[in-house]
């Protein structure tokens, strides 16, 4: 089945999408997509050369948090559960969601891709273990390391530490997760350099940064792999320390890791796990720490 072939697909509503896809599966069918990944409501199931678009229907929703979690948190694609850190989307421009992986362990996900703009994922506690196209052999993603997933590129999450966390961010808000049946991964070629749709991958080490004693900046390679499009920075502030980040775009978002700061233009301190979005900003962005602090930046030029 091609991608394209969507209007000529026979439509199933349904009241539970993943009762309704546990069902089909069960009857041999495969999973080809699914979205969106934060609180999937449509999907293409095949088998035998038939395709069916299953769409949960209006009315009904699976917003609901997991056992023993909050209101904030719901469950997602593959066992993950979200936290929707940018509630209106920025008119679904732009989406940004905190992950977590509660338990430890293999994570029942499948190789895949998304039809997306831009994506990044920053590890923020915890580890993960994934593997991508072309880029060799699985490795591990620790707490402050990142990486850039360009368009299309084949993934997978492996495994994981209990609890592990991440800051996904994505463009546009919305977009189709489609699974890769015939690719397996890790490829037998190694194309570090190879462009996805006008951009890189990256894989950015935290182990790797210099930070000295009142500001430090350790940036990524992200830039320079979307053509500028984007910009991934963490920034660390000694207390009493203050950054200025010069006008980029029209997004950016700031993400506490640790301490805590307050930018100018927000009446209030941010502190860990704290964020705030900033859109069409014309003015230096002037950052002050009120003791150590660390957090995560990033930047579009455009969304």
């Amino acid at each position: 089945m091609e991608e394209g072939d969507r209007p000529q697909l026979k439509t199933l509503h349904c009241s539970d999408l993943t009762i309704e896809l546990d069902s089909l599966l069960s009857d041999g069918y495969r999973l080809d997509m699914i979205m969106p990944a934060d609180d999937p409501r449509e999907a293409i199931v095949s088998k035998s050369g038939e395709s069916v678009r299953v769409v949960l229907s209006p009315g009904f929703s699976r917003q609901k948090p997991p056992e023993g979690g909050t209101q904030n948190w719901i469950a997602g694609r593959a066992g993950m559960e979200y936290r929707d850190l940018i509630p209106d989307r920025l008119d679904g421009r732009v989406i940004a969601s905190h992950i977590r992986i509660t338990e430890g362990g293999e994570v029942s996900d499948y190789v895949h891709y998304h039809k997306i703009k831009f994506q990044m994922i920053f590890c923020k506690a915890g580890w993960i273990r994934v593997v991508y196209e072309d880029q060799g052999p699985p490795f591990v993603l620790r707490a402050g390391d990142c990486v850039l997933q360009p368009p299309q590129i084949r993934h997978r999450v492996l495994e994981s530490s209990a609890g592990a966390e991440v800051i996904e961010i994505s463009s546009p808000a919305v977009h189709e997760t489609w699974v890769e049946h015939e690719i397996k991964l890790p490829t037998l070629d190694v194309k570090r350099d190879r462009d996805f749709d006008g951009q890189r991958f990256v894989l950015h080490l935290a182990d790797a940064r210099t930070f000295d004693e009142v500001c430090a900046v350790a940036e990524t390679a992200i830039s320079a792999a979307t053509q500028g499009y984007a910009s991934v920075r963490t920034v660390r502030l000694a207390a009493d320390g203050v950054y200025y980040r010069e006008p980029f775009g029209e997004f950016i978002l700031l993400y506490v890791l640790s301490g805590s700061i307050q930018p100018n233009g927000s009446n209030e301190k941010l502190l860990a796990d704290d964020h705030v979005v900033f859109t069409h900003r014309a003015e230096t962005l002037v950052i002050s720490a009120f003791e150590d602090s660390e957090f995560l930046e990033v930047s579009l030029r455009e969304i």
